[in-house]
């Protein structure tokens, strides 16, 4: 596999709009979701990514005819034919055990292999398993397949230990054609199970409170296609926003949704930056230096861990010292490293890292190790002196629609070198 790099020149001051594109971890359940009928199904805004291609591959492999046309994916579902998904196609990415749900719905049965994805931390499946299993689901383990089947789903109250945003999707995609009535206790309240919601109940199904902790989902015996358009990537619109603060910039991001920006928009106005709300849009403006802020990760309404990075990147130039506290994965410091190449100045004692805040970062040889940390190094390699090489960006393909061309368009300097593997 061939690994690109960026090529970047700091110290240009973005300036401009940009449209965010739709959001990739509501897209990915979405998809899952249209398993669950017989018919065709039409998703709008969804992105092109390396994650979603892998999702349609997944999707083509057990049997559907998936197309793009224009703006639309189509997804047609009654040419099912598998409840198998092989080894190969589960490795390229964790999102792909959503298919668990809609196909025991669909089928009362499917084998998958474990998932892989990012390594920023363990990210156990037994929750969406024990959730599954309340529900009248049989599991089986072995040689690292997961092997489960219902003869018939039966609603139940579901309570999960952790808020886990795939398990959640995960049971409410199950319960939607279970007997009865399913409550999930201690659900995932992010914008994206809300999302999910909304796609579901246009199907068909009775799901609600998304958004909330608790979800009641009342079984019905059918779901119909349905049309729908994906919210708006709130942690490609986090990342933006901070870009255009590191670079002083001016910067009016289009499609998105401020409510889903809350604990980042909060923070950035507590550093200084200047954060103008319209209807769907949001201005970003920010001059000199940044003040130095306290942040932990939280599960949703709490500030987004998928923004940690970025924010250390941020912080990195501030006056003064931040304190940054990671409490949802354990390996989310990797990014750490390779900003001190640039001059960050950052100590990581177990969960929490201390940024004291420099003048200026300087360019330097870096590269991405995962999708946010890539995305941080990104943002670095934007206010620092001088260029910067930032190789394996293939990480950041896998959440960001067109990077290089949104960023050209602010007045970003960067070119994309194409590796020969």
């Amino acid at each position: 596999m061939s690994m690109d790099r960026y090529v970047i020149t700091g110290k240009q001051r973005l300036e401009g709009s940009l449209r965010v594109s739709g959001a990739k971890n509501a897209s990915l359940p979405l998809l899952a979701a249209t398993l669950l009928t017989k018919g065709t199904s039409t998703l709008l805004e969804i992105p092109v990514l390396a994650d979603i291609t892998h999702m349609i591959e997944v999707l083509k492999h057990l049997g559907c005819g998936v197309v793009r046309q224009n703006e639309a994916l189509l997804v047609n579902a009654g040419t099912l034919s598998s409840c198998e998904v092989d080894e190969a196609l589960m490795r390229q990415m964790r999102a792909s055990n959503l298919i668990l749900g809609p196909l025991l719905a669909r089928n009362g049965r499917v084998k998958i292999s474990r998932p892989g994805g990012c390594a920023i931390g363990t990210r156990p499946m037994d929750q969406h398993i024990k959730g599954l299993q309340q529900l009248g689901v049989k599991v089986k383990e072995k040689h690292g397949y997961i092997e489960a089947w219902a003869d018939h789903l039966q609603g139940s109250d579901v309570y999960l230990d952790v808020p886990s945003v795939g398990a959640t999707e995960n049971i409410m995609m199950t319960a939607v054609l279970a007997k009865g009535t399913t409550i999930i206790r201690n659900a995932a309240r992010e914008p994206e199970i809300v999302d999910l919601q909304n796609f579901l109940n246009k199907m068909g199904a009775r799901v609600h409170g998304a958004g909330m902790d608790v979800l009641r989902i009342e079984g019905v015996d059918q779901l119909y296609p349905a049309e729908h358009t994906v919210i708006p990537d709130r942690i490609e619109a986090g990342t933006h926003m901070i870009a255009a603060v590191m670079t002083e910039g001016d910067v009016v991001l289009e499609n998105v949704i401020p409510e889903h920006l809350e604990p980042v928009i909060a923070k950035l106005r507590q550093a200084g930056a200047n954060v103008t709300l319209l209807n769907d849009s949001v201005r970003v403006q920010h001059q000199g230096r940044i003040r130095s802020v306290d942040l932990k990760t939280m599960p949703y309404p709490g500030f987004p861990t998928d923004m940690q990075p970025q924010f250390m990147a941020m912080l990195s130039g501030a006056e003064g010292t931040s304190i940054i506290t990671e409490t949802i994965f354990e390996n989310r410091f990797q990014h750490v490293d390779e900003l001190c190449r640039m001059g960050a100045q950052i100590t990581v004692e177990g969960r929490t890292s201390v940024i004291r805040g420099r003048e200026t970062l300087e360019g330097a040889f870096v590269e991405a190790t995962d999708l946010r940390a890539g995305a941080a190094l990104f943002l670095a390699a934007l206010a620092a002196e001088e260029a910067t090489v930032l190789e394996k960006v293939d990480h950041i393909d896998r959440g960001y629609e067109n990077l290089e061309e949104k960023y050209r368009q602010l007045g970003a300097k960067l070119r994309r070198v194409i590796q020969k593997g």
